[in-house]
C-alpha cells in the first residue's frame, strides 16, 4: 500500500512539474521581412565626403497617444545609423551642434507603436482557467501583438529632404505562467530591430545622397522669392467741356 501511493505521489510530482513547465512557455512571431530589407552593398566614404547628422527632432506615438520618447530608443537608432558609416559624427537631440560647417543634415524621427494585449479576451481565458483549477492552463494560450512604425526624414544642407520608413509587427503566444514584462521587451526588442533594419537598408542605398560633394554649399536652403509691388492706378485728371455762347449781332 505504501509503494502503490508513493508511486501515485511520484507520478503526480512528475506531472505537476511538466504542466509548470508547459505552462511557462513562449514563442514569438515575427511578420516576415519586406523586400526593403534585403542587404546592400555598403560602401566606404572618404572621411572628407562624410558630413554630420544632426538630430531635430523626435515623436512618439503609442496607440496614437503622443509618449515621451526615451534616451535609449534614440539611442539605439542613432546607433543603427552610425553603423551606415554615412556620416561623420551624430548629434544627439538637445545637444551642441556648433562649428560643424555648412553641409549637415537634419534628421527628424517618428516611431509609431500599436499594442494589442487582448484584454477582453485574455480575461475570458482567465475565467476559464480559474473554473478548472488551473488545471487547463498548459492548453490555453495567451496572445500580445506589437506593432511599429519607425520613420526617419533627412533635410540635406541644400534644403532636398528625403523620408524613409520601417515597418514590422509580431505577437507573442504565452501561457499563464509566461507572462512577464520580459516577454513584452522581447517582442518589442525583435521588432523594433526590423524595423531598423529595412530603414537603414533604405539609406544605404542613396549614400551619393549624402556625400559632400553632391550639391553646392552655395545652394542652401534659403528661398528668394521675387515680390513684386502693385502700382499705383493712375488716374487721369478730367477735363471739363465749358459751353460757348455765341454773341449777339446788334
Amino acid at each position: 500500500m505504501t509503494r502503490h501511493a508513493t508511486r501515485w505521489s511520484i507520478v503526480s510530482f512528475v506531472g505537476i512539474l511538466l504542466c509548470m513547465n508547459t505552462g511557462c512557455t513562449r514563442s514569438i512571431e515575427l511578420k516576415p521581412a519586406s523586400p526593403y530589407s534585403q542587404s546592400t552593398d555598403t560602401r566606404l566614404l572618404a572621411s572628407d565626403e562624410r558630413v554630420p547628422l544632426v538630430m531635430d527632432s523626435f515623436h512618439l506615438l503609442r496607440n496614437g497617444a503622443p509618449q515621451n520618447p526615451s534616451t535609449e530608443t534614440e539611442r539605439r537608432i542613432l546607433n543603427r545609423v552610425q553603423e551606415t558609416r554615412l556620416f561623420s559624427t551624430l548629434i544627439p537631440l538637445g545637444a551642441q551642434s556648433d562649428s560643424l560647417g555648412d553641409k549637415i543634415v537634419s534628421a527628424r524621427i517618428t516611431i509609431d507603436e500599436t499594442i494589442e494585449p487582448h484584454s477582453w479576451l485574455s480575461a475570458f481565458k482567465g475565467i476559464i482557467l480559474g473554473g478548472s483549477m488551473f488545471l487547463l492552463s498548459p492548453f490555453v494560450d495567451f496572445e500580445y501583438d506589437y506593432a511599429a512604425k519607425v520613420g526617419l526624414e533627412l533635410e540635406r544642407w541644400d534644403g532636398q529632404v528625403k523620408r524613409y520608413e520601417g515597418v514590422s509587427s509580431g505577437t507573442v503566444q504565452y501561457k499563464l505562467f509566461g507572462a512577464t514584462p520580459v516577454m513584452i521587451d522581447e517582442l518589442k526588442g525583435h521588432v523594433t530591430e526590423a524595423c531598423l533594419t529595412e530603414l537603414t537598408t533604405q539609406l544605404v542605398r542613396d549614400t551619393t545622397l549624402y556625400m559632400a560633394s553632391s550639391a553646392p554649399t552655395s545652394a542652401s536652403g534659403v528661398r528668394t522669392v521675387t515680390v513684386r509691388a502693385k502700382r499705383p492706378s493712375t488716374t487721369f485728371p478730367t477735363r471739363s467741356t465749358a459751353p460757348t455762347t455765341t454773341p449777339s449781332l446788334p
